[in-house]
């Protein structure tokens, strides 16, 4: 199995590379936009280093938020092109639960979520969900921090860990859908609308 991870939610281009013996090995870019004019030429160059290429990958995995609304655009775009592209599952891992998959035992994910507001999820261990993912004042979540957790601030996935994680996962629980928690800002306008006549 080959296996590719993408992450851009957060102000990264984050690349993971999972081969058939266990190697795993990252590409990444510190950047908050441009991730579309970098994204395959960083895969060639990841893949060109082990000597695989796109006929080598047998899934891919990419994180779907919260996060950029264009970051994750881009990155669900890509993975789900080269997914149609290869006939290849396309694995979409949550980004809170991604970032889970760095804590060793219980931990608690609370990330800035601007407006005062913060992402908040807590897990029993990697990848083990304990609550849904919700947004809550950051007030709320900081007291709602659980005691003994690790606390998970930082909103940069372990690339490698998710290309794992998505080796396995099951295509059909993890679709490669964006999960904003976030209602979206952009709402339908409705003050120049004309109803259509019933005919």
């Amino acid at each position: 199995m080959t296996v590719l991870a993408i992450d851009t939610a957060a102000p990264r281009l984050q690349l993971g590379l999972l081969l058939a013996d266990g190697t795993r090995d990252v590409s990444v870019d510190d950047i908050a936009t441009g991730h579309a004019e970098l994204i395959f030429g960083r895969i060639a160059a990841l893949m060109a280093r082990h000597g695989a290429t796109y006929a080598d990958l047998t899934r891919v995995v990419t994180t779907t938020g919260p996060g950029s609304f264009t970051g994750l655009r881009i990155g669900l775009s890509a993975a789900r092109g080269i997914g149609l592209a290869r006939g290849i599952p396309v694995i979409g891992v949550p980004s809170l639960l991604a970032l889970s998959l760095s804590a060793e035992g219980p931990s608690t994910v609370l990330l800035d979520a601007r407006r005062d507001e913060a992402y908040f999820q807590t897990f029993a261990g990697p990848g083990q969900p304990l609550t849904q993912a919700d947004l809550l004042p950051m007030v709320i979540a900081q007291a709602a921090t659980v005691p003994g957790t690790t606390l998970i601030s930082s909103p940069f996935v372990d690339i490698g860990l998710v290309a794992r994680y998505g080796a396995t996962a099951d295509p059909l629980t993890h679709p490669p859908d964006p999960n904003y928690v976030r209602d979206a800002d952009a709402k339908p306008q409705t003050a120049a609308r004309i109803e259509r006549l019933n005919s």
